[in-house]
């Protein structure tokens, strides 16, 4: 194969060539470090609450919805999720439906909806219900995102959801026969090449299509790698998501030495993935590609600061506090028929800690900006943390933008960088949701 692309009016690209340089030992003290804050952060300290907050006049908002259903459960998933039952399904809709009117009866307005799981295409026509009265409730709702396992493409009630759903993902994480049967989704969701059929087929159902791969897999040779993008840039999907694989307290005896690639190996894998997918893709963040830059993507978070989460399990983030529904699909579906939010906890975090926290999402999406610090908490990023700016400015990570003293370039070592602290991050979100989870008994689920 040539090591330059040959456009039709014969310019000649050479491939990007990701200049990572940050040694291991760096990126294994960043992880230290990352676990730290999120254990200091991340903790069940919460205080109990009945209701969510009203909303701010001139403040936007994104609508999460939560399907805590699945018909497997694979081992290396770490999301809030009950193996599926049809009637407790359909309850569970219903009351969704009844929590999204509370939030419009509080006076939120939407601009975007998510919808994540568990498999939020378990009931296909619930799922469309729900939408429509979403868009019902929330006239200013202009795109819709929403995620799916590779097996529920085949069905033919999926098309149901063509015309209300704009961007779909599709958790394939990997073409590779061997690295499906190591996971338990061979038998579970197909082979490779059916996954990629049923991908093409349903491409022309909805405007966005996101195809989700996981490196990081035990056994996944850079050919693996390669194949795996290689199919995946086939499909020729709007949208292409890598998600290094997450080793957390309630997956480490079912993943790390079973699932998981050794340590060192991620930085490699990584720099494979940007060499071959910058060029065909814009980068959206540290993991997401996508043929356009103005476009929803699965880190909701970075495009919106504040959102509110309606569905067992789901978080809010409203007014620099943390807001959690109950876990407990009785407690849910009691609470709603009480006419009652789902929400039981919150906690309020410092300035200083919303700070940090959004220095993380502008490192890992790529848009840390001075400005943004200065309009939205009247302090000089520079200054305010100052630790957090000269560490990544020391290591070759952040650099000024030559053009605009505002905005700061996050180079290829910070999209790394970003993408160990995202990894972190998350993988402290669902060492909460294992908190929160323990305590349920069978009458919960």
């Amino acid at each position: 194969m040539s090591s330059s692309i040959v456009l039709p009016d014969s310019k000649i690209i050479t491939p990007y060539q990701a200049d990572i340089t940050v040694p291991n030992w760096m990126v294994s003290s960043l992880e230290r470090v990352m676990q730290y804050f999120v254990d200091k952060n991340l903790t069940l300290d919460t205080i109990s609450v009945d209701r969510m907050p009203k909303p701010v006049e001139g403040k936007k908002y994104m609508l999460y919805a939560h399907i805590p259903f699945c018909h497997t459960l694979c081992s290396f998933c770490t999301f809030h999720r009950f193996l599926f039952k049809e009637d407790k399904a359909r309850e569970y809709f219903v009351a969704l439906r009844k929590e999204m009117q509370m939030a419009k009866d509080l006076g939120y307005r939407f601009e975007s909806m998510y919808i994540g799981g568990g498999t939020t295409t378990v009931l296909e026509d619930e799922l469309a219900r729900t939408i429509e009265h979403a868009k019902t409730l929330f006239p200013d709702i202009k795109e819709v995102s929403c995620e799916s396992d590779p097996q529920h493409l085949a069905n033919p009630e999926f098309k149901q959801l063509k015309g209300l759903v704009d961007r779909m993902s599709i958790g394939v994480q990997s073409f590779d026969n061997g690295i499906l049967k190591m996971t338990d989704r061979l038998e579970k969701f197909g082979t490779g090449e059916e996954t990629f059929d049923r991908i093409m087929a349903a491409k022309e159902l909805f405007p966005i299509i996101n195809v989700d791969l996981i490196f990081g897999f035990r056994g996944q040779t850079p050919e693996i790698i390669q194949s795996d993008l290689d199919m995946a840039s086939k499909l020729d999907p709007r949208q292409i998501t890598t998600y290094p694989l997450m080793i957390t307290h309630q997956t480490r005896k079912s993943v790390k030495g079973k699932l998981a690639a050794p340590h060192g190996e991620m930085m490699d894998q990584y720099r494979q993935i940007l060499n071959t997918l910058i060029g065909q893709y814009n980068q959206l963040s540290g993991w997401a590609f996508g043929k356009a830059n103005n476009e929803g993507f699965d880190e909701y978070v970075i495009d919106y600061d504040e959102y509110l989460g309606v569905g067992s399990g789901s978080f809010s983030f409203l007014n620099d506090t943390l807001y959690v529904n109950t876990f407990s699909l009785r407690k849910y579906q009691e609470r709603i028929a009480q006419g009652r939010m789902a929400v039981e906890q919150q906690k309020r975090y410092q300035l200083k800690e919303v700070m940090q926290y959004r220095f993380l999402l502008g490192m890992f999406s790529g848009r840390l900006s001075r400005k943004y610090f200065r309009d939205n908490f009247n302090v000089n990023l520079d200054t305010a943390l100052f630790k957090e700016m000269a560490s990544m400015k020391a290591i070759g990570a952040i650099k000024n933008d030559p053009n605009n003293p505002d905005d700061i370039i996050v180079t290829d070592n910070g999209k790394m960088m970003g993408l160990v602290m995202m990894k972190e991050f998350y993988s402290g979100m669902d060492n909460v949701r294992a908190q929160l989870r323990k305590p349920l008994a069978q009458r919960d689920m």
